[in-house]
């Protein structure tokens, strides 16, 4: 269906009939996978796993969180029990932030992406530039595994290099960009600077931050058609953008072969349809099941039909974290990482990180406040800013400059997203 603009006929079968599939088996399925995956048996020891046929009672299961996925790991390593070892052979591992170590699934196309990037209007023979990351986190290989599945040529071009990646966009005449949204205004400003526009760029398919409106008009306005897709590295693409020829539709349309609820934050029940709650995804991969898996992430469920004629559920987008981790620059960032400070800096006694937007870029701030029986010559101030920032770089892998404030609200809050996803 290459000249279709719906990628298969599972596009559009009747929501009541994708319902059906979605739990066809279920009950069975979830008794063979708690048999070989011990640390999901251990966390649906007390739930009747015979019971579950429908999105109701699957309702009775609980949500499986980040953090006790990662508990799990570091008492049960590698994976905490939740996967079954003896079906990765010829695969690979990896490690996002947290850490949380996650496996690739078997197949062409594990993370489903290639139903995202063909919504972007991306095709078969099309040369794409893959400017994920490939170092540890899936991301890379997300996209990469994607686009080659539906028949495309990928540079693996990874992060960094903004000189060899331009040559390669030229070189190669790319007309596809994947990555972050942020880092296609930097090739495209540096290839500008250069005098050589990067004209074969057509069309791109971003993640790993916000799409904002006035970064996608000004895309549009280069002669880019640009579209984004909903990922996580434990799940791969839950939802993408859809179009109807330049024209996109609001919202999401949630991936195959997923079940995703939206919950009130911090609990197992579902908000009401339109309402703001969690995303909750699960997804019954016979290596790694997830059950009721906790996104930390916002959305609301769209009620009306996606334009497109595709039947899938749709999201809003993405709407903010139900938690305080924030993406910045396409990596996490988790107050976790930032409980190495006061260990290395005795002497303080609050921290913030405030994400702002400075131009088209993510920016980060470390705000610190000093013990009140902490001294410190003015001398000192500037050295003691530039280690704090190391050591920020060294938890996150991201950059940051760093001030020392009298005080912070006392709200508990220590990663501070004051991004303004409506308007920036």
């Amino acid at each position: 269906m290459m000249n279709s603009p719906l990628f298969d006929d599972l596009d559009t079968v009747p929501s009541e009939t994708r319902e059906q599939a979605l739990f066809a088996g279920f009950a069975e399925k979830l008794q063979q996978l708690t048999a070989t995956c011990p640390g999901l048996a251990r966390h649906l020891s007390e739930h009747d796993l015979d019971a579950i046929h429908d999105r109701a009672a699957l309702q009775q299961l609980p949500v499986l969180r980040k953090a006790e996925l990662m508990a799990a790991q570091q008492q049960m390593p590698p994976f905490g029990g939740f996967v079954d070892e003896s079906a990765l052979e010829g695969s690979r591992v990896f490690m996002s932030p947290g850490p949380v170590f996650e496996p690739q699934l078997a197949g062409a196309d594990p993370w489903q992406c290639a139903r995202a990037l063909y919504a972007a209007g991306i095709r078969r023979g099309h040369r794409v530039h893959n400017a994920f990351s490939y170092h540890l986190t899936p991301g890379g290989f997300i996209l990469d595994e994607g686009a080659r599945a539906l028949g495309c040529v990928v540079f693996p071009a990874g992060v960094g290099g903004t000189e060899s990646q331009v040559q390669a966009i030229r070189q190669l005449q790319s007309q596809v960009y994947v990555g972050t949204p942020d880092y296609l205004q930097v090739l495209l400003d540096h290839a500008r600077g250069e005098e050589a526009p990067l004209s074969s760029l057509t069309h791109a398919l971003v993640s790993g931050g916000a799409l904002f409106p006035s970064m996608r008009q000004q895309y549009q306005d280069q002669g880019l058609h640009v579209q984004q897709c909903y990922a996580t590295a434990d799940l791969g693409v839950i939802a993408y953008e859809t179009a109807t020829g330049s024209t996109i539709h609001p919202g999401m349309v949630v991936n195959e072969n997923l079940i995703v609820e939206v919950l009130i934050p911090g609990t197992g029940r579902p908000v009401q349809p339109g309402q703001v709650g969690e995303v909750v995804v699960t997804r019954l991969d016979s290596a790694y099941p997830l059950l009721r898996f906790a996104t930390g992430d916002l959305s609301a469920q769209l009620v009306d039909p996606s334009p497109c004629g595709r039947t899938q559920m749709r999201l809003a987008g993405w709407m903010g974290r139900a938690d305080q981790r924030a993406k910045v620059r396409g990596m996490f960032v988790d107050p976790v990482q930032l409980q190495v400070l006061p260990a290395q800096f005795p002497d303080l006694q609050q921290w913030r990180v405030v994400i702002t937007r400075d131009g088209d870029r993510d920016s980060m701030q470390l705000l610190v406040t000093l013990r009140s029986e902490a001294s410190m010559p003015a001398d000192d101030l500037p050295a003691y800013r530039e280690a704090l920032a190391e050591s920020l770089k060294a938890s996150t892998n991201l950059s940051g400059n760093v001030a020392i404030v009298d005080e912070l609200p006392d709200d508990g809050v220590v990663v501070d997203d004051q991004r303004n996803y409506e308007t920036d």
